[in-house]
């Protein structure tokens, strides 16, 4: 039955979360602050989220094929390759790692 309370819990949790973005007022989206705020949060996310998948193993930090990966799509984008060239790049340096090192 725990489950069931837990999945009720976050399906209300959710709603309570649209609701209140929803009951905002329109003047304070328009202030700069949370315009730029807006548009540079969710980059600050996705680079966190990439550097925890990379580099995190648990509670401890690890350099493996994910950061050889990353560091072959980061040569990449700074070629300004396109960026399935840039995914491509990523997948076969890894492999290519994970292929080497067993």
């Amino acid at each position: 039955m725990n489950i069931w309370i837990a999945i009720g819990v976050t399906a209300v949790g959710c709603y309570a979360v649209k609701l209140i973005g929803l009951l905002v007022p329109a003047g304070a989206l328009e202030r700069p602050v949370v315009k730029r705020l807006a548009a540079l949060l969710p980059v600050a996310l996705l680079a966190a989220l990439t550097a925890q998948q990379t580099f995190a193993d648990g509670r401890t930090l690890v350099l493996d094929a994910k950061a050889a990966g990353l560091a072959a799509a980061a040569v990449a984008l700074l070629l300004r390759a396109p960026f399935l060239v840039i995914v491509a790049a990523a997948v076969v340096v890894t492999a290519g790692v994970r292929a080497l090192t067993g």
